[in-house]
């Protein structure tokens, strides 16, 4: 399996995201395992497992954007801002008089750069403890709001009987949708609580292409994407082999030393917000596994600089 890779793998509910890791490392018998995005155990959804030297990659996938499909319930409330929490209130009967047209006039208000107060349970640190240790032992530890970036906010159905509403996000690195479902509550004047989450996609990664644990256990290896592959958004260069031990070592090159073979797509704005700071994948066409790592170019020097070696 060489430097091995990554997979996009469908975490069902129930399981964290520390379970996806151990499980893998027992089918695999690699111990360098690691995930990017915690996923909360009741949520499903897309999480990628890089295996071996493709943990170093994570993190510029920590950075993708990520897009997920939340049901929210108006009119509970309760401590962890999900349906799986103590329950605080429960209001139901006061909420069928708000329409679709309320929800749906009040969306843009989310959108944009924002300031977002984290749930109480969650796995912030503040002064080496986790915000859900606090919680349980009852103890409100104030915590700043956070900055964020909500791209897309939407209403896909809602049942005012029932007082449920579907939505689909994209947003940033660091978004609780769980916050996002409780502010809105508060907007409405009724308390709402998120009921259900799927994450449904994360940079390069498609919930329409994740794999079960089921087909992980039957074989794991045919569903290994390349190191690379969730890079393919960032530029391309092609290091000469004579410049390859230079390379491997951590040495600058110039432009005159390599060969610009893609330039990288700053269009797609779901993933890669790194591409406007000038990365590069570096490969090598002489190589048995000719992706090398990761570049970053310097403008005032102009030089190319190793960020990451991968693949010696």
């Amino acid at each position: 399996m060489g430097h091995l890779g990554v997979i996009n793998f469908l975490k069902p509910a129930g399981m964290t995201s520390h379970d996806a890791v151990y499980m893998l490392r027992r089918l695999t018998g690699e111990k360098r395992i690691g995930h990017t995005g915690t996923l909360d155990p009741m949520a499903v959804g897309v999480l990628p497992l890089c295996i071996g030297n493709a943990t170093r990659i994570i993190d510029y996938l920590d950075l993708d954007q990520k897009e997920y499909r939340c049901e929210l319930l108006l009119g509970i409330e309760t401590d962890t801002w999900d349906i799986w929490g103590k329950e605080l209130s429960d209001e139901r009967s006061k909420c069928q008089k708000i329409t679709q047209a309320d929800i749906e006039a009040l969306l843009p208000s989310f959108r944009g750069d924002l300031f977002q107060t984290p749930p109480g349970y969650s796995a912030i640190k503040i002064n080496g403890k986790h915000l859900y240790e606090y919680a349980r032992m009852d103890q409100v530890i104030e915590v700043e709001k956070r900055p964020v970036t909500i791209h897309k906010i939407e209403l896909l159905n809602y049942d005012q009987t029932a007082g449920r509403a579907i939505i689909d996000v994209r947003c940033s690195k660091g978004t609780y949708i769980r916050s996002i479902c409780h502010d809105i509550g508060q907007a409405l004047g009724c308390g709402a609580t998120m009921s259900f989450l799927a994450r449904t996609a994360t940079g390069a990664f498609r919930i329409e292409e994740a794999v079960s644990a089921e087909e992980l256990k039957e074989n794991w290896e045919p569903h290994l994407l390349p190191i690379d592959y969730p890079l393919a958004n960032l530029g391309a260069i092609e290091i000469p082999e004579r410049r390859l031990p230079w390379f491997s070592n951590g040495g600058s090159l110039r432009l005159n030393e390599i060969e610009i073979t893609r330039k990288p797509n700053i269009e797609d704005m779901t993933s890669h917000i790194r591409v406007r700071e000038g990365l590069d994948r570096a490969y090598c066409a002489y190589c048995e596994s000719n992706f090398l790592g990761v570049m970053i170019y310097n403008k005032e020097e102009k030089l190319f600089l190793a960020d990451k070696v991968l693949c010696r």
